[in-house]
């Protein structure tokens, strides 16, 4: 059973900075894409920033050069830095992995949880 765990989410002032990270365990034999996700209230879930395992990189133009996607293929980690933060950018966080796992080599599209990131004075 794969499970995607996130933290680091919380309330930040205007121009602050938080870190999220996310921890995918399981019965894991490769992760091909990590990604951010993210869903503010009345809006559609959308794309914040995406890695793949060789290290393409894809941000949304609304956080481009403010927030910064990294992760740790030996550890199953990815991390989402996240700089000069606005109220726009309040939302829940979700992380999200495709993933191949199992001894069948499922390959599958998993979600953390949520966490959630707050803007504001």
């Amino acid at each position: 059973q794969v499970q995607l765990v996130e933290s680091g989410g919380g309330l930040a002032q205007p121009g602050g900075s938080l870190r999220l990270s996310c921890a995918a365990s399981g019965n894991i034999y490769t992760i091909y894409v990590m990604g951010w996700y993210r869903q503010a209230p009345g809006k559609q879930r959308e794309l914040v920033a995406s890695i793949t395992s060789g290290g393409i990189i894809n941000y949304a133009d609304s956080v481009e050069g403010r927030f910064t996607i990294s992760r740790d293929n030996a550890k199953n980690t990815a991390a989402l830095q996240m700089n000069s933060l606005k109220p726009e950018d309040t939302a829940v966080y979700f992380c999200n992995a495709e993933i191949l796992s199992g001894i069948v080599r499922y390959r599958g599209l998993y979600w953390g949880q949520g966490t959630q990131v707050t803007v504001s004075s």
